[in-house]
């Protein structure tokens, strides 16, 4: 094993973005750890199931997994939920409950024990999404969750003041999810599903490993915003799609 070669920890490597991140940083010599509820075959991933909505469990799980590394360089808090695409006044409160406990609550409970922890942190990406910020129709828990995940960032940054954290929205990227809601939700109802469904088979909706590349080339210039911050990867990739989707003049 490199001694020197960075550590990373990133979850919901199972599949989607969370595997396309582990596969990449492997390729470019990381040592990876990464936890999952389901099982993963990936070779040279370091990994452990574990569901964070199970709070209590987390901490074992992770003094498991990472309890005896000297240092992390990079954290990815990736693992998350959409929720059903439907109206806010529609969706119970159980739901956005529910979605909540992964998208929110796990994070803290992940940021929690590496504060506990207590050895260097270089770097803390949450997953955030351009649905924190555009209230679009029908992405009512996963938008409200994600507006949280960003200020959950933004109150962390006060907490580790060594370490760089984001909120980052990698764009749209082509994963399972993407086959709900690109061939059987409504987009009659819930026009932003329009621009997914044109989206897809395009460079605007890279598959996982194209888009965790993405998000891996970016970290740097990451660093070089105030932790805490929200960003989406399109501002600095792309600020032309990142200014007709926000409505804002590009490099601003």
């Amino acid at each position: 094993m490199d001694d020197t070669a960075p550590i990373a920890f990133v979850t919901g490597t199972s599949s989607g973005l969370g595997r396309g991140l582990a596969r990449v940083l492997l390729d470019e010599g990381w040592r990876v750890h990464g936890c999952s509820r389901r099982p993963s075959d990936m070779e040279g991933l370091c990994h452990a199931r574990i569901d964070l909505a199970d709070h209590a469990a987390v901490g074992p799980a992770l003094d498991a997994l990472l309890g005896a590394l000297p240092r992390l360089d990079l954290v990815v808090l990736n693992a998350g939920v959409l929720g059903r695409i439907r109206h806010l006044a529609e969706t119970p409160l159980e739901d956005l409950r529910a979605i909540f406990e992964v998208n929110v609550w796990a994070n803290k409970t992940v940021m929690d024990w590496l504060h506990r922890w207590g050895r260097p942190v270089r770097q803390v990406v949450m997953i955030s999404s351009g649905a924190a910020v555009l209230g679009n129709k029908g992405w009512g828990g996963y938008a409200l969750s994600k507006a949280a995940l960003n200020m959950l960032a933004r109150l962390y940054a006060h907490e580790f003041p060594d370490t760089h954290i984001t909120a980052l929205a990698p764009g749209i990227v082509d994963t399972p999810m993407m086959d709900h809601l690109c061939e059987e939700a409504d987009a009659e109802t819930f026009p932003a599903l329009k621009r997914l469904r044109a989206a897809r088979g395009t460079p605007a909706m890279p598959g996982p490993e194209e888009a965790a590349r993405r998000v891996v080339s970016v970290l740097g210039a990451l660093r070089e915003r105030p932790s805490g911050s929200f960003v989406d990867i399109r501002e600095i990739l792309d600020p032309e799609a990142y200014a007709a989707l926000y409505g804002r003049p590009a490099g601003r």
